[in-house]
């Protein structure tokens, strides 16, 4: 079997590597691959906010704001939230920020468990949210070592993780002190998500940092670097490359 190569003196196709006797010649990908990025509005504010509002509702409840009468109202309060931030994941995942897009699809998950099995009223239901709430502080604890260059979310992450193991103690040993403390937490976690939602949404309009946020390292070069550090290894991200 013979194979066909360029004339003597010609020269090889543009675009085109020198292949090896034997071998098809390969074209050179890189020069006839474009990348076309869709810039999308942030959704962190979205998912933020509905952090702050949801964190609320539940504080009150453990607070004793509303009676145990209330869980089911509470319930269906709260359940709307998991569709918001399930939203804010899908967006986060377009736009490449794998770390934020899987702590808000967990966030959308936690919601969707605690308003149902508020709703139902299932036996033992605030037992199983106690080992629940404790099986989100340990997903919380290593999400947050490596959140840190992300301010906003390390800070809503520091503050959500004693809150989820007052929960989940007074889940299973029904302490009353140990619910107020979580409900108190709530509290605390509401402000620290509404603040970095409104700082977000500032910096989106204004297309600078206005609240400070404390980005560090590849957060903080994403926002100040040009065009040419956003494009960086491009190549290498999951939507471009062939496998996961």
């Amino acid at each position: 079997m013979s194979t066909t190569s360029p004339a003597d003196g010609d020269a090889a196709p543009a675009g085109l590597a020198e292949a090896p006797p034997g071998r098809r010649f390969e074209p050179d990908l890189r020069s006839m691959t474009r990348i076309n990025l869709r810039p999308i509005a942030s959704p962190m504010p979205l998912g933020f906010f509905t952090v702050a509002i949801a964190s609320v509702m539940t504080a009150c409840l453990q607070l004793g704001v509303f009676d145990a009468e209330a869980r089911a109202a509470v319930a269906l309060c709260v359940l709307p939230a998991f569709a918001l931030q399930l939203l804010v994941s899908f967006l986060a995942f377009g736009a490449r920020d794998v770390i934020a897009a899987t702590l808000m699809a967990v966030f959308a998950g936690s919601w969707a468990a605690y308003a149902l099995v508020l709703f139902s009223g299932a036996a033992d239901g605030l037992r199983v949210l106690g080992v629940f709430n404790l099986a989100l502080l340990c997903f919380g604890a290593l999400m947050a070592a490596v959140t840190r260059p992300k301010r906003a979310l390390w800070f809503v992450l520091v503050v959500s993780l004693p809150r989820w193991a007052t929960t989940g103690l007074s889940g299973l040993t029904g302490a009353e002190w140990l619910t107020r403390t979580s409900g108190a937490l709530g509290i605390l976690v509401a402000l620290v998500a509404m603040y970095a939602a409104f700082a977000l949404m500032l910096e989106d309009m204004r297309s600078e940092e206005v609240l400070p946020i404390g980005r560090s390292g590849p957060a903080h070069t994403a926002v100040e670097g040009d065009l040419g550090v956003q494009l960086r290894n491009l190549e290498r991200q999951a939507g471009v490359r062939r496998t996961l």
